[in-house]
């Protein structure tokens, strides 16, 4: 595996880069199913990330939405962007599941 600097599964959560080190041909696949699924289409960058946020916040993986929360502040999506993805989930998945949803993205925006 790369040095730790130039090592990206440095930033994953603990467990997730336990097994990316553990498993790097599996976790190379993964990523390369990530950058293939985001370059298929026409969807740009914002849209992209928004649209993964909403799938993580509809299938009430925390650690997902965090993820995506991160990577969004970074890429340069305003916290209440993201957080009015969680806002249009209420109607379709239910109100205590989309404020769930909020405070998750809260944990991020609102360190």
């Amino acid at each position: 595996m790369a040095d730790a600097v130039d090592d990206p599964t440095e930033e994953l959560p603990k467990k997730a880069g336990e097994f990316a080190g553990d498993h790097e041909a599996v976790w190379d696949a993964y990523a390369d199913l990530g950058e293939a699924a985001a370059e298929a289409g026409p969807i740009d960058g914002e849209t992209k990330r928004l649209v993964k946020l909403a799938l993580a916040i509809g299938s009430q993986s925390e650690g997902a939405v965090h993820s995506h929360v991160r990577r969004g502040v970074d890429e340069g999506v305003s916290p209440e962007t993201l957080k009015h993805a969680a806002i249009l989930a209420a109607p379709t998945i239910g109100f205590p599941k989309a404020m769930a949803a909020l405070t998750w993205i809260g944990d991020i925006t609102d360190e």
